[in-house]
C-alpha cells in the first residue's frame, strides 16, 4: 500500500465519533467490510490505540465494540495496551504472567515497542531487519526468545524498516525498542489528524 492509497482508504470510510472524557474514539467502516477503531488523546492529539475487528470469533459470531467500557475482546490490537479478559479463578487455561508481552505506543517523533518479562541483559539481544517481510526481527543469543515485528506505519508509506533509525535499552526486565518516525510517517499522521479534526456534519457523533 502507498501513502496515497492509505489516505484515500481512511478518507472514504464511514466514520463515527465517540467522545468520552479526554478521549476521542473513531469507528471506521470501510468499503471492503473491514472495521477499525482509533483512540486519540484530545489534549495532545496523539493516537493511543488502533484496533481492527476480527472476522469472527471461535463461535463464528461477531462481537461489537462497546464504546462505553472500551472493550476490545474481539479486536486485533495494532497499537496500544492489550485489554485482556478477566478470568474466573476456576478457569483452567490462563495466560501466564511470566511470558514475554509485547506492547506498542507512539509519541510525536517515535514508535516504541516494549517487551516485558525479558530478564536477559542487553547484550543478549540481536536486532535485524527483514526487507522481504518489511519487519524487525528480535532474537536472543541464548535462543530463548524470537519475535518478528511488523510496522504497518512504514508499509502504508511503502518504506522499509531501517536499523539506523532504531535504538534499544533494557530496564526492569523490559526491552524497549525505539524507532524514529520518518518524515513521511509524521506527515501521514498529521494529515489524518487534520482530517479527523475537520469532520463534517455528514459524520455521526455520539457523546459517551
Amino acid at each position: 500500500m502507498s501513502y496515497e492509497r492509505w489516505m484515500n482508504y481512511i478518507r472514504n470510510a464511514e466514520k463515527t465519533l465517540f467522545c468520552s472524557g479526554k478521549i476521542r474514539k473513531f469507528h471506521y467502516k470501510f468499503n471492503d467490510d473491514k472495521e477499525m477503531i482509533e483512540e486519540y488523546n484530545i489534549e495532545t492529539g496523539i493516537l493511543m490505540r488502533r484496533a481492527w475487528k476480527k472476522k469472527q470469533n471461535i463461535m463464528g459470531l461477531h462481537t461489537e465494540f462497546n464504546e462505553l467500557n472500551g472493550s476490545f475482546f474481539d479486536w486485533d490490537i495494532e497499537l496500544g495496551e492489550i485489554i485482556r479478559p478477566t478470568f474466573d479463578s476456576n478457569f483452567l487455561v490462563k495466560e501466564t504472567d511470566i511470558m514475554p508481552i509485547l506492547t506498542k505506543r507512539i509519541t510525536r517523533h517515535n514508535i516504541e515497542w516494549r517487551i516485558r518479562n525479558l530478564s536477559y541483559p542487553i547484550e543478549t539481544y540481536l536486532i535485524k531487519v527483514d526487507n522481504a517481510k518489511r519487519s524487525i526481527v528480535i532474537r536472543t543469543t541464548n535462543k530463548k526468545y524470537f519475535k518478528e515485528i511488523h510496522v504497518p506505519e512504514l508499509s502504508r508509506c511503502n518504506l522499509l524498516p531501517q536499523l539506523d533509525a532504531m535504538s534499544i535499552i533494557h530496564q526492569h526486565n523490559t526491552l524497549i525498542i525505539t524507532y524514529e518516525k520518518p518524515i513521511m510517517v509524521r506527515q501521514m499522521e498529521q494529515e489524518t489528524l487534520q482530517m479527523l479534526n475537520d469532520l463534517g456534519t455528514g459524520e455521526k457523533t455520539k457523546e459517551g
